[in-house]
């Protein structure tokens, strides 16, 4: 085809807008290392990148809950902690008790029992994250609540809690619960950190039961029937200690998870949306050069013509 002296003006404007938009472009990837801008630019690579940013977003939102759950797990396992100290404590002193003649010995006993009744009863109503852990799905209540009598003694203890638990999703279709609640008396479900049916812990009433027979100098009562039932208070505290660990094992093994995932999203997203530097700067002085030779040798031609012309 034959190029007239009047097309090639035109054909050099629309040259010229070509490289200019392509050095644009180039001079955006290398200022801001993305390659993508627009979905037009490869809408196959932003499809691919909108799905792992969603991918992303999750993972992030489950290393959230993660860390959450790991900081209430680390609260309740201290508590459950210091009440083994003190089942301890009390076994102790019921093992003692059952061998000592006097009463202001087992007076003495009865008035260390009280005093840690009261400090039981405050582990219990641990909060964590302004939630009290051991109420099961109500932790915007104080789960237990003593009863004192005139002197200020402790009674009873009621749970005002319940037997649900919350479970936090960790990971896609896995759900998790690390706090089973203060107490259960249903026979089925999560076991009760004071008090369970199946175990046969009842501790506060444990502990009640040892004062007053301390205080009546029963000390056959302490022996055959207040030891063993402390001891199964005991034992069951330890059980629950269990399952609050094997929670904690699961988190950390969920969180490695997520974070490796994670990684290699980040990865992937960078391969497809970011620009490669070397290659970016390559191409931007090449472009550079065209689009100044076009310049050039388009103003040489025009100056010719005009010259034929005249």
């Amino acid at each position: 085809m034959r190029v007239s002296s009047a097309m090639f003006p035109n054909m050099l404007v629309e040259e010229l807008g070509t490289l200019s938009q392509k050095l644009q472009q180039l001079q955006t990837e290398s200022s801001t290392g993305q390659r993508i801008r627009d979905p037009e630019d490869d809408p196959s690579a932003v499809q691919r990148v909108l799905n792992m940013q969603s991918q992303s977003s999750e993972l992030q939102q489950y290393q959230s809950n993660i860390a959450t759950l790991q900081g209430t797990a680390e609260a309740a396992g201290s508590a459950a902690s210091a009440l083994q100290q003190i089942a301890s404590k009390i076994s102790d002193i019921a093992t003692s008790a059952g061998g000592t003649a006097s009463q202001d010995d087992l007076d003495a006993y009865a008035t260390e029992v009280s005093q840690l009744i009261s400090e039981a009863v405050s582990i219990a109503n641990t909060q964590y994250n302004g939630n009290y852990l051991f109420g099961g799905t109500l932790s915007g209540q104080a789960p237990f609540e003593a009863n004192t009598d005139s002197d200020g003694q402790i009674t009873s203890v009621d749970y005002k809690g319940n037997t649900s638990t919350a479970s936090v999703e960790i990971a896609q279709g896995v759900t998790l619960s690390v706090v089973p609640p203060g107490a259960n008396t249903s026979g089925s479900g999560p076991g009760g950190l004071i008090t369970d049916t199946r175990t046969g812990a009842d501790f506060f009433a444990h502990m009640i039961s040892l004062r007053d027979d301390l205080l009546s100098g029963n000390v056959q009562a302490i022996t055959n029937t207040d030891l063993p039932a402390l001891e199964a208070d005991e034992q069951n505290q330890i059980l629950y200690s269990t399952n609050i660990n094997v929670a904690e094992e699961r988190l950390s093994t969920a969180a490695d998870a997520a974070k490796t995932q994670q990684t290699s999203l980040t990865s992937l997203i960078s391969n497809d949306a970011d620009a490669d530097l070397a290659q970016t700067i390559t191409k931007l002085s090449q472009a550079q050069y065209a689009y100044q030779a076009a310049i050039e040798t388009g103003g040489k031609i025009l100056q010719q013509s005009l010259l034929d012309y005249l």
